[in-house]
């Protein structure tokens, strides 16, 4: 309190409660006349001074001390000073009675005494002091040798600059005394450069220059081996392989094998796994060695001179892109990209319409917190090489464009829809394959070029509704084929697929059931063609590699019945070279399946189809034959996945499938004989088997 213009003012001040205990301890004399206002306890007032019946007085709450311990209990009034001077209270010397707490509140350095003040780096002359650098670790993992130029020098011994973020090393440490067992996830174990477990510099753990620049180099092995049984003609026109052959059908038996190694070369700039990359380039050369050893003439070349083996290999740059963002499209993370050159892609979740790497442009991103996902993607497609399905340079005068866009937690949480619109012009053009077979046009009916040019408009979707899976598709398609082989004149295109998937997990085992629908024209002879057929599909769907139906192309006078992992029949000379049909029978397919999690790295997977032709109408104009079946037999399938390292760079694979055919499959294959009497009326095809066995090997 003190004057101000002659009047009494009051400076205002926040009340420490620990100040007032120091005052009462050392200076009793300032509060000898202060006298209770109130015994009622109350909270602490910090709100500085208040006046009260014209006095100037402060409101607190006094800590009175009884014993060792403070206890709120009263109110006190500081009165205003007699004097017109300030009242100005000593500075606080607080001293500590140790004696007084327990032990357990004392800092730990406290008996040590207070630290010696550091002397003011400004005054002092930092060459009395040498520069040490403490002791360099090493990283975990390889991490080569640093791209990032030093900016920064040390100024002081106290510390040393380390502008590299990704290479700061951590001391030796073998935290169960184990000396870094093999084959064990430990900690803090020591990485090398052909170890891809570990952090490693050429698997885009660590920058290769600056900050942001990485490089991810992919290896690849894989084999395959497969033993199978397909209906093979015996070219009895020119040659048999065995003498007096006089069956239509001959041995069925045949051996493949084909090998791939691939070499995936990625750089990419960005801040690795934290937010998507700004720009990638990737190169992909494969190799692929292939053999195939059947029973019959007249399988590996037209020619009948070639005999019953064929050996080929093939070098292909599979994959060459470059990627670049565009813009970020929200605080998220959200972005949109831009992708140029030869790509993967797969336009829905099972792989139903297009499912393919080849020669085009991407554009595609994310919205609404990655909730959302969008492409648009046009293909200039390039030929397929024949025998290992790899890409040639050479135009294949096709073009296909994709555009689809994905909304998760659409209507269910954690299901996820697709619209999707495809656009398929394969123009008109004349192939013979790697092996003399007539490609394009299809070597049915009319051989002459034509176009092909349909129209997708479809809805997907994958997930899960409450405790059940699903996965789900529809598509419907319409077009112009401009001259049909097997109708001999243009066609208005206007077919539909559906298929859904139900499954239920219970423990270790996965329960389905499955259905596919895909249209069948009712009539090759008039201008509609209502028969389902793809772009270029491989689905994973109703057991997919081990399925015998899915897995084994089976041909009928020059063109397939059905595909090499494709589930339509649709009666085209070849999925990677052959133009889309859309006169066929389609397929009706039932399944039910279950997968077995064995242990974590063991797994089952067990699929029994049963399928039936849509329409028989069309292979009855085709093989002139009347009151073709529309049932096709029954597939059964076991599949082992077997993942040593419980990850996917060591594969294991095995399935066995076998076809027991019904009376669509024994019309079109079985076989005749008059003089037998239960052949003359009904014909014989035996069951059908295949097995195979693939490996592969990923660093």
């Amino acid at each position: 309190v003190g004057k101000e213009n002659g009047k009494e003012s009051v400076k205002e001040t926040p009340v420490d409660p620990v100040l007032i205990e120091y005052y009462l301890r050392n200076y009793p004399e300032i509060f000898k006349d202060v006298k209770p206002r109130s015994s009622t306890p109350g909270q602490i007032n910090q709100s500085g001074f208040e006046h009260m019946n014209d006095e100037v007085t402060s409101e607190i709450e006094l800590m009175s001390f009884q014993g060792e311990q403070a206890v709120l209990n009263r109110e006190i009034a500081i009165p205003k000073p007699v004097s017109d001077q300030e009242l100005v209270l000593p500075e606080p010397k607080f001293e500590e009675n140790r004696e007084s707490r327990p032990g357990v509140l004392n800092r730990p350095l406290d008996a040590f005494g207070q630290p010696e003040q550091e002397a003011d780096e400004s005054n002092v002359n930092l060459f009395d002091y040498p520069l040490s650098v403490q002791p360099f670790d090493a990283t975990n993992g390889f991490a080569g040798p640093s791209g990032v130029s030093t900016t920064e020098n040390q100024e002081s011994a106290h510390f040393v600059p380390m502008e590299d973020r990704w290479r700061n090393g951590f001391p030796e440490w073998d935290r169960y005394k184990r000396e870094f067992p093999d084959g064990v996830d430990y900690p803090f174990k020591k990485g090398a450069w052909y170890d891809p477990y570990n952090q490693n510099v050429i698997k885009g753990d660590y920058p290769i220059y600056g900050q942001h620049l990485f490089l991810n180099v992919t290896a690849e092995a894989e084999t395959t081996q497969e033993y199978r049984q397909v209906p093979v003609g015996t070219s009895g026109f020119e040659s048999t392989r065995d003498p007096f052959s006089e069956k239509f059908f001959g041995n069925p038996d045949q051996y493949f094998t084909t090998n791939f190694f691939k070499l995936s070369v990625d750089l990419f700039h960005g801040n690795a796994g934290f937010k998507p990359v700004d720009l990638q380039m990737r190169l992909t050369p494969v190799f692929n060695f292939n053999y195939l050893d059947a029973n019959e003439l007249a399988v590996v070349n037209p020619d009948v001179r070639r005999g019953t083996t064929r050996e080929d290999n093939f070098l292909a740059l599979q994959e060459y892109f470059i990627e670049t963002k565009l813009a970020d499209l929200s605080p998220n993370y959200d972005f949109m990209s831009l992708r140029v050159g030869n790509q993967p892609f797969m336009s829905d979740f099972r792989g139903f319409i297009f499912s393919d790497t080849n020669r085009g442009a991407r554009l595609f991103g994310t919205r609404l917190s990655n909730r959302d996902q969008f492409n648009a993607v046009i293909y200039d497609n390039v030929e397929k090489d024949t025998n290992s399905g790899l890409n040639t340079f050479d135009d294949r005068h096709q073009n296909v464009l994709i555009m689809n866009y994905y909304r998760q937690d659409f209507i269910f949480p954690g299901y996820t829809g697709q619209m999707s619109f495809h656009y398929n012009n394969d123009q008109p053009s004349f192939k013979y394959d790697e092996n003399n077979f007539l490609a394009r046009p299809d070597p049915a009916g009319v051989y002459q070029p034509h176009r092909v040019e349909s129209y997708y408009m479809g809805f997907a979707g994958q997930g899960h509704i409450g405790k059940i899976n699903v996965s789900n598709a529809f598509y419907w398609v319409v077009g112009r084929d401009s001259r049909n082989p097997i109708a001999g004149k243009s066609q208005e295109i206007n077919a539909k697929m559906a298929a859904v998937e139900l499954s239920y997990d219970r423990d270790w085992i996965r329960f389905r059931s499955s259905f596919f629908y895909a249209s069948g024209d009712s009539d090759a002879n008039d201008h509609n063609a209502e028969g389902f057929d793809s772009i270029l599909d491989n689905p994973n769907f109703a057991g997919g590699e081990f399925s015998y139906w899915q897995r084994q192309n089976l041909q009928l006078f020059g063109v397939g019945l059905v595909q090499r992992q494709s589930l339509v029949p649709d009666l085209r000379s070849s999925k990677n070279q052959g133009q889309s049909n859309f006169v066929n029978p389609g397929l009706i397919l039932f399944n039910l399946g279950m997968d077995f999690e064995i242990t974590p790295k063991l797994r089952a997977i067990t699929n029994a189809n049963y399928l039936l032709f849509d329409r028989t109408e069309v292979l009855e104009t085709f093989t002139f034959q009347d009151d073709i079946s529309h049932r096709i037999g029954t597939d059964l399938s076991l599949g082992l996945e077997y993942r040593p390292l419980l990850n996917d760079n060591i594969v294991f694979e095995g399935g066995f499938a076998s076809l027991i055919p019904s009376g669509g499959l024994r019309d079109l294959y079985g076989e005749y004989d008059p003089f037998v009497a239960k052949k003359s009326a009904q014909p014989e095809l035996d069951n059908l088997y295949s097995m195979f066995a693939k490996m592969a090997f990923v660093f």
